[in-house]
């Protein structure tokens, strides 16, 4: 039954309220054929303007719209709303809600129908209030199911061996819900639209902002109106997770030999520290040192990754013939419920871009914290240090900064701007360097927390050349590399990472902030334990972390060139971006105090990774 007949008869039946019950009996009884007959008539004559749910075409009823997205696209409306039991309320969320898919989002058809396909979009739409706020204007189809709103009772209306009293009564609760539902839903729309008005006005927005490129179906931004004002919720998590899902990251970090047979040689040379020990991977990826751990004899191997590349890491396992040693878990660390309460070993290769850039050694430390034998635990890696030197090189700054000064006799100078705000990440030459890096700061992973990681630690720099902590020395007849130590452009950070065979509390004299990876050995005669090192800086072979380069802006120019002797001396403080803690704000401080203890003025500059 059309709804305007349906309207239409609840009026009548304000008419019939001085007559009798008989009479009013004997008239619907009377007029059965009456309704059919004005049914049709008000539908032949009834024509609306209706959109499609999802494309731009338009129609001159909503049953020509529910049979073009059948027969074009494939979405049965009226079969999706009685397989799901949708109710008033629900199916006009469920119109507005693809309306906004598709007009709002531009989002593609056919990836709508599949969403709708989910449980968890269902729950979205129905438990969310501001798709009841219609996208469209004077939307037909929102008013196209009233006649749908209970089927059985129609069905029984219809039936012939339903008394008229019966009838009556079922038609008469038929029109009382419908023009309740209709009345409450008009109200609703009415004060959300009216609570928007007020907000968009005291927000400077000016009501009734349209969207410029509507068309005859206007469209409203459902970002400025959606009822009642919900803060963002903000996601630092996704875009990293699926970062790692493809082949291609993976591929460059295991290619990275100095990395991957670091972690291999430490694991294969300490096979007593692994056997029948439960060993837990964080962040396993493809699954290569939870392998690592179980050729070296490990009991139990778990594994957590919560990036879809854990799918081949399982098969990855399964092909190796690992599944009886190796248990991969999909999920966050922090989220995810192990199999056991306590493990052995945490291995974990989480270092990032100047170490600390995407913060996944908060999650290693959760894991530390919450699984890891407390006495006897051992962390692999066990020590960091970040180290720092002054970059002096020219050549550097003309091919980076200068570049866009001229290309292909065109100034490009604008390109310039912002240049020296973000860290850079390369691989440099030994010459670059015109001091020897120093350790700034020292992270022991057995007891370091959390709050740490964000920091503020001196530094001092001689501009001496550079080296990597080993005897300088040049071979007769050959010539001392020219270096431009005269020179302030910026400044280099990276990291050396240590595998001590033993669990915290750490001996200092085995390691400690002065301890370079270059020329850094240990090894315990008691236990015959052999410890690890690699560095990341440019005095040996590349990684993919390769360094991080500062540049220094041109207000923080040297006013003059430095000596050889002077020193830079100053601080650096790490710590997390308030857009996204997974990026990394680095801020330095410093002055170049000159022969005599001159001081220049004190320099300070802001970098960002991300």
């Amino acid at each position: 039954m059309s709804s305007s007949n349906l309207y239409t008869a609840a009026f009548e039946q304000a008419r019939f309220s001085d007559e009798s019950e008989e009479e009013r009996l004997s008239d619907v009884a009377a007029d059965d054929e009456g309704w059919e007959d004005t049914e049709r008539g008000a539908a032949e004559e009834e024509e609306v303007e209706a959109q499609c749910l999802l494309c731009e075409t338009v129609f001159g009823s909503t049953e020509k719209v529910l049979g073009h997205t059948v027969a074009e696209h494939g979405f049965d409306l009226r079969g999706y709303r009685r397989k799901f039991e949708l109710d008033f309320y629900s199916t006009i969320k469920l119109i507005n809600y693809i309306r906004s898919r598709i007009i709002i989002n531009k989002d593609d058809p056919a990836r709508v129908i599949a969403d709708l396909t989910l449980e968890a979009t269902r729950a979205e739409v129905l438990a969310e209030e501001k798709y009841l706020l219609p996208v469209l204007e004077d939307d037909a189809l929102l008013y196209a199911f009233e006649d749908e709103e209970d089927v059985k009772e129609e069905e029984a209306v219809d039936g012939k061996d339903v008394s008229p009293e019966k009838r009556a009564r079922i038609l008469e609760e038929q029109l009382a819900r419908l023009r309740s539902e209709f009345t409450e839903y008009q109200e609703m729309v009415r004060r959300n639209f009216q609570e928007t008005l007020k907000e968009r006005i005291a927000d400077g927005v000016g009501a009734g902002k349209r969207d410029a490129n509507a068309s005859a179906s206007t469209k409203w931004d459902l970002n400025e109106i959606a009822g009642e004002k919900k803060e963002k919720v903000q996601d630092d998590d996704t875009h990293y997770f699926t970062s790692y899902a493809g082949n291609e990251i993976h591929e460059t970090m295991l290619k990275d030999t100095v990395r991957t047979e670091g972690y291999r040689d430490f694991i294969y040379d300490n096979k007593h520290l692994f056997k029948d020990k439960v060993v837990l991977d964080v962040g396993c990826g493809t699954g290569i040192l939870s392998m690592f751990c179980a050729r070296a004899g490990a009991k139990r191997v778990i594994g957590v990754d919560n990036s879809d590349i854990i799918d081949k890491a399982r098969a990855n396992v399964f092909e190796n013939g690992l599944d009886g040693q190796i248990t991969l878990l999909r999920g966050k660390i922090e989220e995810v419920v192990l199999p056991v309460k306590q493990v052995d070993i945490i291995v974990s290769e989480w270092m990032g871009y100047c170490l600390l850039y995407e913060a996944m050694l908060d999650s290693v430390l959760f894991a530390r914290d919450k699984y890891l034998n407390p006495t006897t635990g051992i962390m692999v890696p066990s020590h960091i240090n970040l180290a720092i030197s002054t970059l002096s090189d020219s050549e550097f700054v003309n091919d980076r900064v200068n570049f866009w000064n001229e290309i292909y006799g065109f100034k490009m100078t604008a390109m310039k701007e912002k240049i020296d705000e973000d860290v850079i990440v390369t691989g440099l030459g030994t010459k670059s360097l015109s001091s020897t890096p120093t350790t700034f700061c020292h992270l022991p992973l057995g007891t370091v927390t959390v709050e740490e990681l964000s920091f503020i630690k001196p530094f001092e720099l001689r501009v001496d050349g550079g080296g990597d902590g080993s005897p300088k020395a040049v071979k007769e007849g050959e010539e001392a590399p020219y270096r431009e130590l005269e020179r302030l452009d910026g400044f280099v950070i990276y990291f050396d990472t240590f595998f001590l065979p033993s669990a915290a509390p750490y001996n200092p004299a085995r390691i400690s902030a002065a301890s370079r990876a270059e020329t850094w050995q240990y090894h315990d005669a008691q236990t015959g334990g052999t410890g690890i090192a690699f560095t990341t800086g440019p005095y040996r072979k590349i990684t993919h972390w390769q360094q991080g380069v500062l540049l220094v802006n041109e207000k923080n120019t040297l006013e003059r060139e430095i000596a050889e002797g002077d020193k830079v001396v100053g601080t650096v403080e790490y710590r997390k971006r308030k857009e996204n803690s997974r990026e990394l704000e680095i801020e330095m401080s410093w002055e170049v105090v000159r022969e005599g203890d001159e001081k220049d003025a004190t320099k300070k500059q802001l970098w960002y990774m991300r």
